[in-house]
């Protein structure tokens, strides 16, 4: 697989197979994203994984913490802009709306659609997961540094043959993560990534999001 490969074949796998996947095969991955850039080399990302057994408990712990207050917000964070204007805000409905008519999950359903939510919370079936934070002093710079390096992963994940799902979904739960991963006051969580083996016969793992064309985004300045 070549990069061009890599890039447009990747997408946010929300279904994965009950299959291990080994410590060793997860420092294969992040032995490469390691040399994704960063500015002045700070490297400023640290990741923390879960398997297991710890990874059971953590997603008992973020359950039991929705049970006794479904409606708690932890953020630190803003996944999405207050008032999201267009053409982000048809862009993120339709999606949405994508990824339920796979589902089969119509809109008048929201029980079942939050249901459906909560999956994000124990990592789509995977067996492991991967946290990101930065120290709380760095600044926007970082924050697009981390983001390089979470790339990274993805695509050395499928040279590996795995799939992952970048879920800022966990920002909604920041305060229990950061305490069960024992983070100190002096780091900020950002978003958790699951990683694993894609479930190829799970319908939500066909949907491929659109993009812009390029000249929707990009200006050629030539004179």
């Amino acid at each position: 697989m070549n990069v061009t490969e890599a890039i447009k074949s990747r997408i946010s796998i929300r279904a994965f197979l009950d299959r291990p996947v080994s410590e060793e095969q997860i420092r294969e991955v992040l032995d490469i994203a390691r040399w994704a850039p960063s500015g002045g080399n700070l490297q400023p990302w640290r990741v923390h994984v879960v398997t297991g057994p710890a990874r059971d408990r953590l997603v008992e712990t973020v359950q039991n913490a929705i049970t006794d207050n479904p409606l708690a917000d932890e953020s630190e964070l803003s996944i999405y802009p207050p008032s999201l204007q267009e053409p982000w805000r048809t862009r993120r409905y339709t999606l949405g709306e994508e990824m339920y008519a796979l589902l089969g999950i119509p809109r008048e359903d929201k029980l079942a659609r939050l249901k459906r939510f909560a999956e994000n919370f124990r990592f789509f079936g995977a067996p492991a997961g991967l946290f990101f934070s930065l120290d709380r002093r760095f600044d926007k710079g970082q924050w697009a540094h981390l983001g390089m390096f979470m790339q990274s992963i993805a695509l050395a994940a499928m040279e590996k043959g795995l799939a992952t799902c970048m879920q800022e979904s966990w920002t909604a739960r920041a305060k229990t993560v950061s305490a069960f991963l024992g983070l100190p006051d002096t780091e900020q969580l950002y978003c958790g990534m699951a990683i694993g083996y894609a479930d190829e016969t799970a319908k939500v793992n066909t949907l491929r999001s659109s993009r812009a064309e390029i000249d929707e985004f990009a200006v050629f300045i030539k004179e």
